[in-house]
């Protein structure tokens, strides 16, 4: 099983390890909820190095993008990332990437590690010659670090101070590797695709200025108190962009691959809704827990006991669509009541809308 190049240095922090994608990835090192606390309040230091990056570089690049995403490549500059999805014919989500524009004709395409096949084969396949693609996983590790006091730790060791969506360079040890505001915890910070070489440095360095190790458990309840989807789990091949509340990460106004369906789902409307949720209850929803909004049906597909508000929140899909009434804002008790299985008893919760937390 493939680990990460930082792997000599979670054993040496306590880490426990878990499967992630094919990589054996740091779930935790001494507390989930202690991790949570740190990001929320001071500073975390995730290795997600499991996560796919693929150089997509070349004449042509920005039109493959462009052509291949159902976002709009064009519409960001230089030295901006974006939020994109590779969906297949049927509309369905084969992957939510992040993609960093580098230079004119310079991009990091960031797949979920799981999907990286399918990703990168999808860039290989329409690809016209004369653009490279370079995949970068072997190569460097990938570092985000979150949180309040994030982007002055980042300055200080790296001289990079992450603005949000911005893609800039970073310097450590006399390398320098392209850096970017972005990250899946909602706070403050960035992710650095950092050599091999320097990596075990850097991330010792980041620890010393303040840095508390974080693992994948914390960053996935972080993750789901900000509402971010987790694909395999509240995305897949067989949810469309529009069924996940993702809308806004369609453009209309250019082709891409399962526009088609997606428009013709558009016009028809959609069989099931994703639905987010607070517990009226300290009560703990969990992934596979069945849902049911008066004759709609259908499972929860990511919970957990939130430590900020101290209720269990969870997002779920039932179908069909049903329609709410007697509500003046997303938030609240709607009608027909909204209501998760938990043990043998159905109990009612609260409608939500996302984030679950506000964040600066």
């Amino acid at each position: 099983m493939p680990a990460s190049p930082l792997d000599s240095l979670h054993r040496d922090l306590g880490a426990r390890f878990v499967d992630f994608g094919g990589w054996s990835m740091p779930v935790q090192y001494e507390s989930v909820l202690d991790e949570h606390r740190a990001v929320r309040e001071k500073i975390g230091v995730f290795d997600v190095s499991h996560l796919g990056r693929v150089r997509v570089s070349g004449a042509g690049s920005t039109d493959l993008l462009h052509r291949l995403f159902c976002n709009d490549i064009t519409k960001i500059e230089e030295g901006r990332a974006q939020y994109t999805m590779l969906l297949n014919d049927s509309a369905g989500v084969v992957d939510d990437i992040i993609v960093w524009r580098i230079a004119d004709e310079d991009y990091v395409v960031m797949p979920n590690g799981v999907n990286i096949d399918d990703v990168a084969g999808a860039l290989s396949h329409r690809a016209p010659d004369g653009i490279r693609l370079t995949p970068n996983r072997e190569e460097t590790a990938l570092l985000a670090v979150q949180g309040p006091a994030a982007p002055a730790v980042l300055e200080e060791v790296t001289g990079w101070r992450p603005r949000r969506f911005r893609v800039d360079t970073a310097e450590f040890a006399g390398a320098s590797f392209p850096a970017a505001g972005t990250g899946y915890t909602g706070e403050p910070g960035g992710e650095l695709m950092v050599p091999n070489d320097q990596a075990e440095g850097l991330t010792r360095a980041l620890l010393e200025a303040g840095g508390a190790p974080a693992g994948l458990g914390a960053r996935d309840l972080l993750r789901l108190e900000m509402g971010y989807p987790l694909w395999g789990q509240d995305l897949d091949e067989e949810t469309s962009p529009l069924e996940a509340d993702l809308a806004w990460v369609v453009d209309w106004d250019h082709d891409f691959v399962g526009k088609k369906s997606l428009r013709r789902q558009f016009r028809k409307g959609v069989e099931k809704t994703q639905v987010a949720f607070v517990m009226k209850s300290r009560r703990i929803p969990r992934t596979g827990y069945p849902l049911r909004a008066g004759d709609s049906v259908g499972t929860v597909t990511s919970g957990n006991l939130s430590p900020v508000l101290e209720k269990g929140i969870g997002l779920g899909y039932v179908s069909p669509s049903p329609v709410f009434h007697r509500y003046s804002q997303l938030d609240g008790d709607p009608d027909p009541p909204l209501e998760v299985e938990i043990r043998g008893e159905w109990e009612r919760v609260t409608l939500a809308s996302t984030p679950f937390i506000k964040r600066n």
